[in-house]
């Protein structure tokens, strides 16, 4: 077959990141970018493709097998909406919307035109969240009782200099950062049933929080801890221990995430497992069988972009739906609501 022709919306770092995904792929080509800048012009030139001021421009004139929406976040329902009128499958970029409401909306146009979407959710497609997860459904595990996590990191100065609304309401580690942590928790545990959260800004003194202490309880009653901040000169995030971004130190000896059940635990992402041999060697006392679950790292971006060619050609429904993305969205939204309160809210 032909490569696909895919289109970009939204020139920035990830959708970059996604041209430089479709330059190493045999399977699709990039048949045109739409972003109002100069700078965008300029990587359509290079590229050798169509260059259009708007996403209404290119999908009048060009057929796109597909388009990527890298655009802001509250241009990623109403930009989905003309593509799904369009008849054209979408790849859009996590968050799926800008408020709940407007999730919702994208939703039920998903669900009425059958169309193909997929929510950029990359992480989803890791090897170390596809190994972590048959660790889990293998039951090696034993009954799932709890998940520690941590996002914390330090972003510099210029971060905020660059973009000063990452500074005020909208910004912040929990919209910005935790909603790649909610997609990876709801993978490993399933639904999030309720949410406690406290807040600060004490270190940087912005308008926004800098660190979050976030606690979960999933539907089917496992509980869960998890600190993000981005001011915590610490490598205990996913982007510093997977491995999976060169463009982050990566520190091998350092875990996000340990999950503990009834017969072991899992930490992710040195995969260290932790195990019983039998129920009745269960004793705090007694020395743990002790192995590392067997992995081979590769890109998510690259392997999203595999998926997203055959969902395009009707082999494999979206791994991370539109519903998916609203589910995400929601929890998100509730730690806000629940730091804001200090109430338990209730999902």
């Amino acid at each position: 077959m032909p490569p696909l022709n895919i289109a970009v919306a939204g020139a920035g770092a990830i959708g970059r990141a996604h041209i430089g995904v479709m330059a190493q792929s045999s399977q699709c080509r990039l048949s045109a970018i739409a972003d109002p800048s100069q700078a965008a012009q300029a990587l359509a030139q290079a590229h050798g493709v169509p260059w259009f001021s708007t996403l209404d421009a290119l999908l009048a004139a060009a057929s796109p097998d597909g388009v990527i929406l890298a655009t802001p976040n509250a241009l990623h329902v109403p930009q989905a909406l003309q593509c799904i009128a369009a008849g054209v499958p979408i790849l859009v970029e996590k968050p799926i919307a800008h408020t709940v409401a407007d999730a919702q909306k994208l939703v039920q146009a998903t669900q009425a035109h059958q169309a193909k979407v997929l929510i950029g959710h990359h992480r989803a497609h890791s090897p170390i969240m596809r190994q972590a997860k048959a660790v889990i459904d293998d039951g090696r595990l034993g009954r799932l009782v709890s998940v520690v996590g941590s996002a914390m990191f330090y972003k510099p100065d210029d971060y905020f200099t660059q973009a000063p609304w990452r500074r005020e309401a909208g910004g912040g580690p929990i919209l910005i950062n935790l909603i790649h942590e909610i997609h990876n928790l709801r993978m490993l545990c399933g639904e999030i049933a309720q949410v406690q959260a406290m807040t600060s800004n004490a270190v940087r003194g912005f308008e926004v929080e800098d660190t979050a202490s976030i606690s979960f309880r999933f539907a089917s009653g496992v509980l869960a801890t998890f600190m993000l901040s981005d001011t915590a000169a610490s490598a205990r995030s996913w982007e510093q221990t997977s491995q999976e971004n060169k463009a982050y130190s990566s520190y091998d000896d350092e875990d996000c995430y340990v999950i503990a059940g009834t017969m072991g635990s899992l930490s992710v992402p040195t995969m260290r497992l932790k195990t019983y041999g039998r129920a009745e060697d269960r004793s705090w006392f007694k020395p743990y069988e002790v192995s590392t679950v067997a992995l081979q790292r590769e890109d998510p971006l690259r392997l999203q972009m595999d998926h997203f060619i055959r969902v395009i050609q009707g082999v494999d429904e979206p791994l991370v739906s539109a519903h998916d993305g609203l589910q995400n969205l929601r929890v998100v939204e509730a730690i806000a609501q629940a730091a804001a309160t200090q109430q338990t809210v209730l999902l």
